[in-house]
């Protein structure tokens, strides 16, 4: 069972969150009409402000990606990527039980894991970039960043992409909270990925398909962003001074855009991303996300080139139906999201004329729901023992291997919804051994050829 602190957060957790979807409700009575642009983050969210200095072996930056809306993305920048390509997964070998044919259901206990993932740091890696500690101006008035810039040598390292969709049950959470932050630190150097946090819309000023297509939306600008990046390497770059330390303003016309100049290179990204190796993580009803961005994949095709989502982890899915499941019967009443108030989220986020429970969005197990199962990505499902929507998780799971998609489940034993990524909970082992697990699963699918662990 919980701990006694973790029942009592659950209960004021609730109270707050009932309080919070009831203002959204009047909110939403009051206002007339919805605002396209939309809203990323609520103002009782703690946020955590980017930092482009690898303080923590992890720099960040802000960019809003859409003028017509507000999404956003964070991009989480591990220092790993500023060694040579070297064999760093070559550490432990940990064996990941894939058991064709028969019950993929891995539980784990309360305490969490004894091992753990290195961290890759020394001085040496430290000595081999350059950067500045502030914003400042330059002799002649015009404005430098001083934050970590790529070499122009270009040999940098590259890394697989990490999309990573926040929870907050449609109507909450933020992409850079303190929290999500957190936890996308954590993924960043366990997973050693470059992790896009994504700041989609929020509901009810926006309904569905608003945050799903955001989620797609970021898929189709990291393509952008290749392909310019390319366009930008092949006319000879942008010409940067020595070190890499200083890009001036003057400097971003030379800077290869799209039709209406709205996209510049990224250089983090054009430095360091390696698009062809993408993973999809989502947290709740970011899992939801995920999902539909998943398919929105396959759908596109080549189109994305030369993005390619290699895998995705679905962390305790948002996912709902009309003829409940066992847990949902024996489970209702849960700690953090009962049931009631997730189908008031589930009110708030889809179009009155659309609600339902067995929407697309909301079940992953309705009939005709996309493409085939069998074209959907390796599918890793992180699921807790006392969350009433772990069956239909399971469920949708068992559903991809029938099609061999290799698809595992994590169930852990006395844990809650959110146990690994909500603020109480984000430094208790648990959370620490589920990203560590995550680690391990993913690394199958984007660790280059001869870098591999042993599953």
């Amino acid at each position: 069972m919980p701990s006694v602190g973790v029942k009592l957060y659950s209960v004021f957790f609730k109270f707050l969150l009932k309080h919070r979807l009831q203002n959204r409700i009047q909110s939403e009575d009051s206002s007339s009409s919805s605002d396209p642009f939309g809203v990323t983050t609520r103002p009782e969210e703690s946020v955590s402000p980017p930092n482009p200095l690898f303080t923590d072996g992890v720099a960040t930056k802000d960019i809003h990606i859409d003028p017509l809306t507000s999404l956003s993305v964070r991009i989480f920048l591990p220092e790993s990527a500023l060694s040579p390509a070297s064999g760093s997964h070559s550490g432990k070998s940990r064996t990941f039980n894939s058991l064709a044919g028969s019950d993929l259901l891995l539980r784990r206990n309360s305490h969490g894991s004894s091992n753990s993932l290195s961290s890759h740091k020394s001085e040496a890696r430290r000595s081999s970039y350059v950067y500045t500690t502030s914003t400042a101006s330059s002799s002649s008035g015009e404005e430098v960043y001083r934050g970590y810039a790529p070499s122009s040598s270009g040999k940098c390292r590259k890394l697989p992409v990490m999309l990573q969709f926040h929870g907050g049950g449609w109507v909450s959470g933020s992409n850079d909270s303190v929290a999500n932050d957190f936890f996308c630190r954590r993924m960043a150097k366990h997973c050693d990925v470059i992790v896009l946090a994504v700041g989609y819309r929020l509901a009810p000023e926006n309904r569905y398909p608003a945050a799903c297509e955001d989620g797609f939306k970021v898929l189709q600008w990291l393509g952008k962003q290749a392909n310019l990046a390319e366009c930008n390497k092949s006319m000879g770059g942008l010409r940067r001074g020595g070190g890499g330390g200083e890009v001036k303003k003057s400097d971003a016309s030379k800077h290869v855009v799209d039709a209406f100049g709205a996209s510049l290179v990224e250089p983090w990204l054009a430095s360091h991303a390696d698009p062809s190796r993408c993973v999809l993580l989502g947290v709740s009803c970011g899992a939801n996300i995920a999902d539909y961005v998943s398919r929105k994949a396959i759908e596109a095709g080549q189109n994305l080139d030369p993005v390619k989502v290699v895998a995705q982890v679905l962390m305790y899915p948002f996912f709902i139906g009309t003829v409940p499941t066992q847990s949902e019967i024996k489970q209702a009443n849960s700690y953090f999201y009962d049931k009631p108030m997730c189908i008031l989220s589930w009110k708030l986020f889809l179009p009155e004329e659309e609600f339902s429970l067995d929407h697309p969005a909301a079940n992953p197990l309705v009939p005709d729901r996309g493409p085939p199962l069998k074209f959907m990505p390796p599918t890793l499902t992180i699921v807790a023992e006392h969350d009433w929507m772990r069956d239909r998780a399971i469920a949708y799971s068992e559903e991809l291997r029938k099609v061999n998609v290799d698809a595992p489940v994590l169930e852990y034993k006395d844990a809650v919804h959110e146990f690994a990524t909500l603020d109480m909970l984000l430094r208790t082992p648990q959370a620490q051994a589920c990203a560590e697990d995550i680690a391990i699963w993913v690394k199958k699918y984007i660790s280059l050829r001869g870098h591999e662990f042993s599953y």
